[in-house]
């Protein structure tokens, strides 16, 4: 038997671990099977794809389907049976929570699995016989057999072959140390899957360890919620910032998704000790509506979890990135102002708006009791719910865009402070600068800067020298170029001779083979200037000296 495994991913930046859950599968239960993997984007020309799969020797082609490659896979899928006679099957959460509809729906997919693929897909392809498979959905005599997904009772083997790290090149790499979650929020699939199962902890040390010194700078961990067992997450926390340095080389970032609520001190003592820009954590909010959290199931103490964000943030070294869902129930526009306004009170390093998206085995989608107006085709976000029309979620739309360009950019960290600072809804601010944004140019950054700049000072009445200040010492920060659009520069030669008094003096003397940057702040009357050597591991920003101009001379 030879099996080509598939991965179509969102970028090439993103590598993927299922098909080397389901190569390692083979090689541990089905001896003897010949595997190859194949990756690819959704981006990359479909005749490029179908072309590069078609050079492939294989009687049996697996896909590893998500919301954002289904459709290019059934439609490569069809190609491929029209041109070899193949047997296709699908796995992923996107194919096997409607594995009964894609086998109703497309007749050249044989088999669909459902659930975790490791065991399974091996029995498949060492030829058993499918009806004693558990959680491959296929036809018999016509018939569709639906099975439910299958859940091991084993830890996987490990997806870490010699010819993943050949293909990781750098890219962002995925570790897996549990599944399952506790939790079983009605907009997710990740608690649909029994009970957490803790993976061995010294092998998820080990593969830290192979990971941080494979050449990626950014190692995720999958875990659903990494903190559950909250002993266990402070070993391996306190693991990677033992070895920061040493086995873990200076510069890899490691990503953990937690629960707020389950944040302890003894977490926050542990975390306290790690080098900065070495640990990153996202942490879900969703809504402060009380009544939507009840309605999908997240019992939040919100207090509780607001402390918990504001302890890590206030330990000034873990990039903290918090998240709110659109379109969820009871949650209309007025409410989910509120519930952004109260999270941006926070100051998180990162506020992701998402919206709603119906998967296929959540429970807001297969419980006939919510009702939502949802696109048919993946990704299928909401288009309007009873509490919020289509009309303001686009209204959202447009805060999400210019949100992510202001804040989460962090390309304006100084101005957007100044901005939130004068207006009681920064909501409403972000959503009528999206509003006069969208008849303007925005595409380049000086003329989205430029917008910025007009319609706070032309429409809002806010001061033109202090938000001129702002967005230059922004900008400077934040551009290794060290240029200012032409709206934001300064004609003065005080500013040359300023630089060149500063060249003298050993403390404020140019750092070697730097690039330097200086304008003036014309409300302080200070220079300010910057050497782009050392960015900030967390903002990405350099850091700008100050100087009071009356001090050079």
């Amino acid at each position: 038997m030879k099996v080509l495994i598939c991965a179509l991913n969102t970028k090439y930046v993103h590598s993927s671990l299922a098909p080397w859950c389901l190569a390692a599968g083979i090689e541990q239960y089905a001896k003897g099977v010949e595997w190859e993997i194949y990756e690819s984007t959704v981006n990359e020309d479909y005749d490029t794809v179908l072309d590069a799969i078609m050079q492939y020797d294989f009687d049996l082609i697996g896909f590893c389907t998500y919301i954002w490659n289904i459709e290019r896979v059934l439609s490569l899928s069809k190609r491929i049976k029209e041109l070899r006679n193949v047997r296709v099957a699908l796995g992923g959460p996107e194919a096997g929570y409607n594995a009964e509809n894609i086998l109703l729906s497309h007749p050249y997919i044989d088999y669909v699995l459902s659930g975790e693929g490791e065991e399974i897909f091996a029995a498949l392809c060492s030829g058993e016989d499918v009806c004693k498979i558990p959680g491959i959905s296929f036809r018999l005599n016509g018939k569709i057999i639906k099975k439910p997904p299958h859940v091991s009772e084993k830890d996987p083997p490990s997806p870490y072959l010699s010819q993943y790290f050949d293909r990781l090149c750098g890219r962002i790499a995925y570790l897996e140390t549990s599944r399952g979650c506790p939790y079983r929020c009605a907009f997710c699939l990740s608690g649909g899957c029994g009970t957490v199962r803790f993976f061995d902890i010294n092998k998820a040390k080990e593969n830290i360890l192979l990971l941080a010194n494979s050449g990626a700078k950014t190692v995720k961990l999958v875990d659903r919620t990494f903190n559950a067992d909250r002993k266990r997450a402070i070993e391996l926390f306190s693991f990677i910032i033992d070895n920061y340095g040493g086995r873990i080389p200076n510069g890899v970032c490691f990503h953990f998704e937690l629960a707020g609520e389950l944040i302890d001190q003894p977490t926050l003592d542990v975390l306290k000790r790690a080098p900065k820009g070495a640990i990153q954590v996202e942490i879900g909010l969703q809504s402060f509506n009380t009544d939507t959290l009840k309605d999908i199931n997240r019992r939040s103490d919100l207090d509780l979890l607001c402390k918990n964000i504001r302890s890590v943030l206030a330990l000034g070294n873990i990039h903290t990135h918090i998240d709110l869902i659109a379109g969820l129930p009871r949650e209309g526009i007025d409410s989910f102002e509120n519930s952004f306004n109260r999270a941006l009170a926070l100051r998180p390093h990162m506020l992701q708006l998402g919206f709603l998206k119906l998967l296929y085995g959540s429970e807001l989608r297969e419980n006939p009791d919510y009702v939502f107006d949802f696109d048919e085709k993946p990704p299928y976000d909401v288009r309007s719910t009873p509490y919020i029309s289509s009309a303001e979620l686009s209204i959202l739309h447009g805060v999400e865009d210019v949100f992510e360009r202001v804040y989460n950019s962090k390309r304006f960290l100084i101005t957007s402070e100044y901005l939130h600072s004068l207006f009681d809804s920064p909501f409403r601010m972000y959503s009528e600068l999206a509003e006069y944004c969208a008849e303007r140019k925005n595409k380049t950054l000086d003329e989205f800067t430029y917008n910025i700049y007009t319609f706070f000072t032309d429409v809002k009445g806010v001061d033109a020298a202090m938000l001129r200040d702002c967005l230059a010492y922004d900008r400077l920060s934040t551009n290794r170029m060290g240029t200012l659009p032409e709206f934001l520069k300064v004609h003065t030669p005080v500013i040359k001779r300023m630089l060149n008094e500063l060249e003298l003096s050993p403390e404020t003397g140019r750092i070697a083979g730097a690039k330097r940057a200086a304008t003036v702040l014309t409300v302080s009357r200070e220079l300010i200037y910057v050497d782009y050597t050392d960015k900030d591991p967390i903002y990405g920003t350099y850091p700008l000296r100050k100087i009071k101009i009356e001090s050079i001379f």
